[in-house]
């Protein structure tokens, strides 16, 4: 009589795996590396090498395993949380360009085991909101966005030596030795300067912010020097206005007044949309009869007719050269450049195109 089969998997074959969740030790049996690799995986990815990296973080989303967050913290005295201070929109205006922003630096940090947290302030006070969360150690560092009103926020959060870079540079201090990137919006408006120049117009008025502010009169010293490159004085064509729809229609209405100016540079999506109002009140085309250029690509730019061409600010660049400083400055490493200025691009739509028609 023949004997049965034993069907069992050879002793060496059987893996088990212990009952409930994963954990950092089922992580790295199964990955074949040690604990602290593991831990590198998740928090200092840096210092390992590419095939190992995949290999472990293969593993980790297989496995479905979530580090103890809180257990983490109480460990290591991090919490591997960046503090964002979140500024209302503003009624009136177009421009709702924190949520590109925000997105891309959500992900970038994700990528480096950190989440963001926001927290709001006392718009009177740019200082408001801080020392609750250093008293809460509720955060290891800070993204500091608000920068266009000064930076008070970087010698408050040195005194103590709390981490942070800025997204905007040291306007009051440009020897300031904290890191920062921003966007050069002197580029942007010079690049828009020059596409109304190229579509034939001479006389190309700039719309903008009031003195006092530092971005605003950035972006127009691109308008001022593209103009004086071509021999054109920009006197009495520059208008300084309310970032707001219907103040940007009033002023434009009063520009026209010229039939001489063919063409307008804003200092943001919104102004370009109160030009865009105005024209249609006065019965002309924009590209064909006036020239119109916005600033940050708003969302707005791209649905309104017919197209507002705009300048793009390149904030998923922004966002990720952020995370990456930051993540030197919280490893005590040094920072390659203080300083990092990114170069915006031109969107060309419909709005100052002079060969198009409806």
């Amino acid at each position: 009589m023949s004997q049965p089969i034993d069907r069992r998997l050879p002793r060496a074959e059987v893996r088990t795996r212990p009952a409930g969740p994963p954990t950092l030790a089922t992580v790295a049996d199964e990955a074949g590396v040690s604990r602290q690799t593991v831990s590198n995986a998740l928090n200092n990815p840096d210092l390992l090498r590419p095939e190992t990296l995949e290999r472990v973080q293969e593993v980790i989303e297989r496995l479905g395993y979530s580090p103890n967050r809180a257990a983490r913290q109480l460990r290591t005295r991090s919490s591997h949380l960046v503090g964002l201070r979140f500024e209302p929109a503003q009624e009136g205006t177009s421009n709702a360009l924190m949520d590109r922003f925000l997105h891309s630096l959500v992900a970038a940090a994700s990528r480096t085991g950190h989440h963001v947290l926001l927290f709001s302030g006392d718009p009177d006070d740019p200082l408001d909101g801080y020392d609750d969360l250093l008293r809460s150690t509720a955060v290891d560092a800070f993204v500091v966005t608000d920068t266009y009103a000064g930076t008070p926020q970087a010698g408050f959060l040195k005194d103590r030596d709390a981490p942070f870079v800025t997204f905007g540079r040291p306007w009051e201090d440009p020897h300031a030795d904290h890191a920062w990137v921003d966007v050069d919006g002197a580029a942007g408006a010079r690049a828009a300067t020059r596409h109304l120049l190229e579509q034939g117009h001479r006389r190309i008025a700039w719309l903008g912010w009031e003195r006092s502010s530092r971005i605003g009169q950035d972006r127009r010293s691109g308008w001022e020097e593209a103009l004086r490159a071509e021999g054109l004085d920009p006197t009495g064509l520059g208008v300084r206005v309310t970032d707001n729809v219907d103040a940007a229609r009033m002023a434009t209405h009063h520009v026209l007044d010229d039939p001489t100016v063919t063409g307008f540079v804003c200092a943001s999506d919104t102004l370009g949309l109160g030009v865009l109002h105005a024209l249609a009140e006065r019965r002309l085309q924009p590209g064909a009869d006036v020239g119109v250029v916005g600033f940050d690509d708003s969302a707005a730019a791209q649905v309104a007719w017919p197209g507002l061409t705009s300048v793009r600010q390149p904030l998923e660049d922004v966002a990720v050269a952020l995370v990456h400083t930051l993540h030197d400055v919280l490893a005590h490493r040094p920072v390659a450049e203080q300083g990092r200025m990114l170069e915006p691009s031109l969107v060309v739509r419909r709005s100052s195109l002079r060969g198009w028609t409806p």
